[in-house]
């Protein structure tokens, strides 16, 4: 039996990167997890090198879609049981990042895929979580969330704001109901994302920043608190990146 064991978590982007890396732990944990994405060649990748057995499920959805958010809520509550855990992971960017490159399209499409579906990923799962008393959100945002840096580039960084203050403000509002909400801000990390940046990575700059697993660590620690204990804002970051 784990520590996690009878809790069952949903990872948004649970495909690669952070989320891959948090469904891994929680299934050591013992959890039952679903991961979704927009691939299920990926998911089902994914899935045969998590293992899992009957505690995973993989679910094809595009969150930026309120139906399909909806309908991935109601396809893993039917597989799995309830909720206890909405990790939203899901995450993109693009390549042309200042405003004089942004166009109303590249605008659109990280909104909806980096705040409105994490929106519609809550809102979805949030009744549930309101009639047992009992939930914890977990939004894997961005330093950029915090400081609009040039770095993850203008558009990236509103939606991360927006985030920002998804997480704060639900965490205020449903403080008595038994919701906890928690907004962790990572740094620079090696995922596929980095294959967006506008100048390539080198393996070197890879081996300085931070890596899956240490996001993956972060968000065990906050949902291994009690009921009482809440964390609404966690930052990590590499050792060799400012955080100014």
């Amino acid at each position: 039996m784990g520590q996690f064991s009878g809790s069952n978590v949903l990872i948004t982007g649970g495909g690669s990167g952070i989320g891959l890396a948090v469904a891994k732990l929680f299934l050591q944990a013992g959890a039952g997890v679903a991961i979704a994405g927009r691939n299920q060649q990926k998911l089902d990748d994914s899935a045969r090198q998590l293992g899992g057995g009957d505690r995973l499920s993989c679910h094809a959805a595009d969150i930026a879609d309120p139906d399909q958010a909806k309908g991935l809520v109601q396809a893993v509550e039917k597989k799995l049981g309830k909720i206890d855990i909405l990790v939203n992971s899901a995450g993109t960017n693009v390549k042309e990042r200042t405003f004089r490159q942004l166009t109303p399209e590249v605008w659109q499409k990280l909104m909806r895929t980096n705040l409105d579906g994490a929106f519609y990923c809550i809102h979805a799962v949030f009744p549930g979580m309101l009639a047992r008393k009992n939930g914890l959100i977990i939004n894997i945002n961005s330093i950029a969330g915090k400081r609009a840096t040039p770095l993850g580039g203008l558009a990236y960084a509103a939606s991360k704001f927006g985030m920002t203050a998804l997480g704060i403000g639900l965490g205020a509002e449903e403080k008595d109901s038994g919701i906890r909400v928690t907004n962790i801000y990572p740094g620079e990390v090696d995922t596929p994302i980095l294959e967006f940046r506008p100048t390539p990575v080198t393996d070197e700059h890879r081996q300085r920043i931070l890596k899956p697993d240490d996001i993956a660590r972060a968000v065990l620690y906050v949902a291994a608190q009690p009921p009482h204990v809440s964390i609404p804002e966690l930052i990590i970051k590499p050792t060799s990146q400012a955080y100014v």
